[in-house]
């Protein structure tokens, strides 16, 4: 209990943890969102890590002193671009692995091919609104490696994600977290970050789960 109360305080205080961590470290601090934006998008055990809710802050962080938006931006949208890759390939080597057995109810061949059918038909637009959805921008592009996602095309809507997501958080935080409203109440901001992007994940499994 006490390590998840810790995670939420982070989640909740990211303005505060950054700007400590930036205040001792300097530089490294572009290495440090780096490695959590990569980690987030990358690696299918880590969707807990902060996403939207980091790169609004980092962009408030740049509309101070503390960092350099031209450079900011496209660092992490290497940083998410470079992830989504990685649990692409991860995926793409593990299906096969995973659904070899034929006597599993859920990982067995038949839905692998489902999978990749799926992909087929929808999986440009899953990869590219799934970036803005947490946890699901996580295990999109492992599915998408699974189902065998022409990997051009994945290459393609990933970039464009990557460009969109980033940009449009680190800006908003650039351009409006200086606000004084936004700075006194940036807890209150950082919940409405997570709820916002939770929301729509929650209505679609509300729909499915009680919507006949």
């Amino acid at each position: 209990m006490e390590v998840i109360a810790q995670l939420v305080d982070v989640f909740l205080h990211l303005d505060r943890y950054l700007g400590v961590f930036l205040h001792d470290y300097g530089l490294w601090v572009y290495a440090l969102l780096f490695v959590i934006i990569f980690a987030e998008t990358g690696f299918v055990i880590t969707p807990f890590l902060p996403g939207d809710s980091l790169l609004f802050v980092a962009g408030t962080l740049a509309a101070g002193s503390g960092l350099e938006v031209q450079w900011l931006i496209p660092l992490l949208i290497a940083a998410s671009f470079g992830g989504d890759n990685a649990n692409y390939w991860i995926g793409h080597h593990l299906g096969p692995r995973v659904f070899r057995r034929n006597g599993s109810r859920l990982l067995n061949h038949e839905h692998l091919d489902r999978t990749h059918a799926f992909y087929e038909r929808h999986g440009g637009k899953t990869i590219l609104l799934a970036r803005f959805l947490p946890i699901l921008r996580t295990f999109a592009p492992f599915v998408a490696g699974i189902g065998h996602m022409p990997y051009a095309r994945f290459l393609a809507f990933s970039l464009t994600g990557s460009v969109l997501w980033i940009t449009l958080f680190v800006l908003a935080g650039y351009f409006f977290g200086h606000l004084p409203f936004v700075r006194q109440n940036l807890t209150l901001m950082m919940l409405g970050i997570i709820v916002v992007t939770l929301l729509p994940g929650g209505i679609a499994w509300l729909r499915h789960r009680f919507g006949h």
